[in-house]
């Protein structure tokens, strides 16, 4: 049996994830900003704790009190979130500060906290639920792709540096599921204006078009979680989702393609040997 850590439990992947791991028995102590969500305990025990990742002085509080609860977390999922869409240009200052606090450094004053009592356990999983807007952008998810991208270098990073403590990390980068994660709940759009109607605004009729119809399954996302922490060697990078599959091999192809075309100039920049 796993006990958990997981930010965002009450509603989309986080709610599925949560009762996921108590369906099988597991503990899960999981956060909500405000309120007792409605979550399916199975034959397993779940504590919810009060925080909103983006509030700096709450983060390591709430850390402690989630190993006082159970003395020990196994796998801590870092997936409360939120979204800004809109041209980078229109982007609102308040906006961005709330964006990068709530999924850049929310997640990393959540690891800096525990990080301590992991490594005094000698093992754990640190599970970031990025996107795949982090590893191939698209017009009018600028920022956010910005943020995603941010917890991408993060989690690579992180991987080196608590390997020889027995730990691992993982970036989960879902596409597009069935959630409320394209409603107000979670995402804030920048004004429109006409300029970027050939790019910024095709994106997001797309988006609009896709809502509530998207090919992801939450609980089929939570059991591939499911399999992930279980698994003896994980790996550090996983897409969820067809949709995911084929914008992440586009987007390889095309910098393969790059570097490839570009190679010269890129050497070309080395002091010659013997120089």
């Amino acid at each position: 049996m796993k006990t958990w850590f997981i930010t965002g439990v009450s509603r989309g992947l986080g709610k599925s994830l949560a009762e996921a791991a108590l369906a099988r028995g597991d503990t899960v102590i999981g956060t909500t900003r405000s309120g007792a969500p409605e979550i399916a305990t199975g034959s397993g025990s779940l504590h919810i704790l009060p925080l909103d990742v983006g509030d700096a002085g709450a983060v390591a509080p709430t850390i402690e009190r989630a190993f006082a609860i159970t003395g020990r977390i196994d796998v801590l999922v870092n997936n409360a979130g939120c979204g800004l869409l809109g041209a980078i240009e229109q982007a609102k200052d308040a906006d961005v500060e709330r964006l990068f606090a709530v999924n850049v450094y929310g997640p990393f004053r959540v690891i800096r906290a525990a990080l301590p009592r992991l490594r005094e356990q000698g093992t754990g999983h640190i599970v970031n639920i990025t996107s795949i807007a982090g590893r191939a952008p698209m017009a009018s998810s600028g920022m956010y792709a910005a943020a995603k991208s941010a917890m991408e270098g993060l989690s690579q990073s992180l991987s080196q540096e608590i390997a020889p403590f027995g730990l691992k990390v993982t970036a989960v980068a879902p596409g597009g599921f069935r959630t409320d994660f394209l409603s107000d709940h979670s995402i804030r759009q920048s004004d429109e204006t006409d300029v970027y109607a050939d790019s910024v605004g095709k994106a997001l009729a797309h988006l609009d078009g896709i809502a509530g119809r998207q090919m992801g399954d939450p609980a089929r996302a939570a059991a591939a979680v499911l399999k992930l922490v279980d698994a003896a060697d994980p790996p550090l990078h996983l897409l969820l989702g067809s949709d995911a599959l084929r914008r992440a091999r586009v987007k390889l192809d095309a910098v393969i393609e790059e570097i490839d075309r570009w190679e010269d100039v890129t050497r070309s920049t080395d002091i010659p040997e013997g120089e």
